[in-house]
């Protein structure tokens, strides 16, 4: 079902390499590509960790040995650059966490960042950790406060601007294409964490980023099977080349059984993700009714903050997190989690079941997260069971209160 935001979105989901096939058709048929050999459908898994020398020692094949290069991953990979119209291409990574790190790996010592207030609070603490360790000095600022975000820019040193829309777990929205703008007249790039909204919503490279990376362990996967996470690039420059070299180096390619069943996934990325944003929305709509949420934070609302900004960056959707404030402060929210009998109390977001977190308690101390803040990930159930099972622990909980 198209979503009020479609009209003002950017253009039609075309794939340059096909543009008379959308984005949509080449990734139910994964390019469309055949196995030569017997015509299958589906690419075979690829797990030799070695390859056969040529006679005179070269690889006219291509590929030399598994730590840096795998068929699989390849295959993979180029469906997620087609998605994402990355002209670099994309690389896949052990891990979301690992993706990211790359990026930051191939800075130079005495390269400043700016980064959100509002992430990934992994990332933030390994940020918070490791940028003494490797030589680069970081600011954290609110990124979709535009002046806030040129004012924490350093002309000549700052190196990387790094945001995440919609950010976790508040779902702030910041304008991709404002900060590129940003970012590049100070010689900086930029890099959109785009994991919550997924390429289905949102291409942020279409929008002027130098990369985008996503945590491929949810919606892109989707099935809560597999650890992964991606970056894909606008163009293969020496920054490109230094972050595929440190994946190469680290050994943290994607295992070629992780691609496969990933590739698996993204055949129905499109379907889980319409289906997921659709149930966002009904929820939020649902729940910022109710008598025992005082707030339900989700840029698909129209008085969302970030709503105007969402409406013309985002497409088909405003993605498949929310989170609500609960009646009751922390012992409400708490009260609440406990009580829920369809959704499930679980880390982790973008899988087809739907799962519930108190996110305070699982960040500590340090963290931006309201204690009374409830994140619910919205899978494909009935979106009137999910809503019905809420509001019966919402009603349990504030009636113990």
């Amino acid at each position: 079902m198209s979503q009020p935001n479609a009209p003002q979105g950017p253009s039609d989901s075309r794939s340059d390499a096909a543009p008379d096939v959308t984005r949509r058709s080449l990734a139910a048929q994964a390019l469309g590509r055949i196995e030569p050999e017997t015509r299958a459908v589906v690419m075979p898994l690829h797990v030799s960790t070695t390859f056969i020398r040529d006679p005179d020692h070269g690889y006219s094949s291509g590929y030399c040995y598994a730590r840096p290069d795998n068929a699989t991953v390849r295959e993979a990979e180029a469906v997620l650059a087609m998605l994402e119209g990355a002209a670099a291409g994309a690389l896949l990574f052990g891990s979301g966490m690992a993706a990211a790190t790359a990026v930051f790996g191939a800075l130079e010592p005495g390269d400043h960042v700016v980064a959100g207030t509002v992430m990934y609070w992994a990332l933030k603490r390994w940020l918070r950790e490791e940028a003494p360790r490797r030589g680069f000095t970081l600011t954290f600022v609110e990124t979709d406060d535009l002046d806030a975000l040129r004012a924490a820019i350093k002309p000549g040193r700052t190196k990387l601007v790094w945001i995440e829309t919609p950010g976790n777990p508040l779902w702030t929205v910041t304008d991709i294409a404002a900060a590129a703008e940003i970012a590049h007249r100070a010689g900086a790039r930029l890099a959109v964490d785009s994991t919550a909204a997924s390429p289905v919503h949102t291409r942020p490279l279409e929008l002027g980023a130098d990369i985008v990376m996503h945590s491929a362990t949810k919606i892109l996967n989707g099935h809560s099977d597999v650890v992964a996470g991606v970056l894909a690039g606008a163009q293969a420059d020496t920054f490109w080349e230094r972050i595929r070299s440190i994946r190469a180096g680290s050994g943290g390619i994607l295992g070629p059984f992780e691609a496969y069943l990933l590739m698996r996934s993204l055949r129905t990325l499109h379907l889980r993700a319409a289906a997921q944003s659709a149930g966002a929305l009904r929820l939020a709509e649902r729940l910022s009714g109710h008598p025992h949420v005082t707030r339900v934070l989700y840029p698909g609302l129209p008085d969302d903050p970030g709503h105007a900004v969402a409406r013309r960056q985002m497409r088909d959707g405003f993605g498949f997190m929310l989170s609500i404030r609960v009646a009751g402060a922390e012992a409400g929210a708490i009260a609440t989690a406990a009580r829920v009998r369809l959704w499930k109390r679980a880390t982790s977001l973008g899988g087809v079941e739907s799962l519930i977190e108190h996110r305070a308690s699982v960040e500590g101390p340090g963290s931006p997260c309201p204690t009374d803040l409830l994140r619910l990930s919205t899978g494909i159930e009935d979106t009137d069971d999910l809503y019905g099972d809420l509001d019966q622990a919402l009603r349990a909980a504030h009636a113990v209160a």
